[in-house]
């Protein structure tokens, strides 16, 4: 009886923990996926600001056809990509139009000072943030899922049970910093940064 009995506590054990781990790495997974539509909500909020910017320049710089079409292109290419990795290499062509775009913006004085083109750099900056953000959040939670599910002995449940490795969203960091960072903030050809004023004890 003895045996029975150790028999018996040793399956209920191995059913909790397949229970547990079951259970765990499906948190994993919807926690990923709640992360990726975190993205998307930023992403799809980028791409309704890319048709007024795009009008806004429009009305400074219209012979900067090219340019502008680049644009819409990579954005119309971002919106139809699907997955984290081509989702990914979209973004960097709709990161790199924006930069070419901002660019433009050293040539036009009147356009650089636009209210509503300042205001739209203002809401991109902080769509780029919230981007960063979401991906640094959802590639973490991708990496423990991944870890989970690749080592022993969950490996054995999430091969039983078909949970498969997640992709990463990876995006060229410079890419984005440069976004983000160069909106009005790098200063005229011969202008020179003032001094800044000593503390005051």
């Amino acid at each position: 009886m003895a045996g029975f009995w150790i028999l018996l506590a040793l399956v209920i054990l191995l059913a909790l923990y397949v229970i547990i781990t079951y259970n765990g790495l499906v948190s994993m997974r919807n926690r990923i996926e709640n992360a990726w539509a975190q993205i998307d909500v930023q992403l799809k909020r980028r791409y309704d600001l890319i048709p007024n910017l795009v009008e806004t320049v429009k009305g400074y710089a219209s012979h900067e056809k090219e340019t502008l079409e680049g644009v819409v292109q990579a954005r119309n290419v971002a919106m139809a990509a699907s997955g984290p990795a081509g989702q990914a290499a979209a973004e960097n062509m709709v990161t790199g139009a924006l930069k070419s775009i901002f660019a433009l913006s050293e040539a036009y004085p009147d356009l650089k000072a636009n209210t509503g083109f300042l205001n739209l750099q203002e809401e991109l900056t902080g769509t780029e943030s919230r981007i960063a953000y979401s991906r640094q959040f959802y590639n973490d939670s991708v990496l423990k899922y991944n870890t989970r599910i690749q080592t022993f002995p969950s490996n054995t449940i999430a091969g039983k049970f078909s949970f498969v490795a997640r992709e990463y969203f990876e995006v060229e960091e410079s890419a984005i910093a440069a976004v983000v960072v160069d909106f009005g903030t790098t200063p005229a050809s011969g202008a020179t940064t003032p001094p800044v004023p000593p503390a005051t004890p």
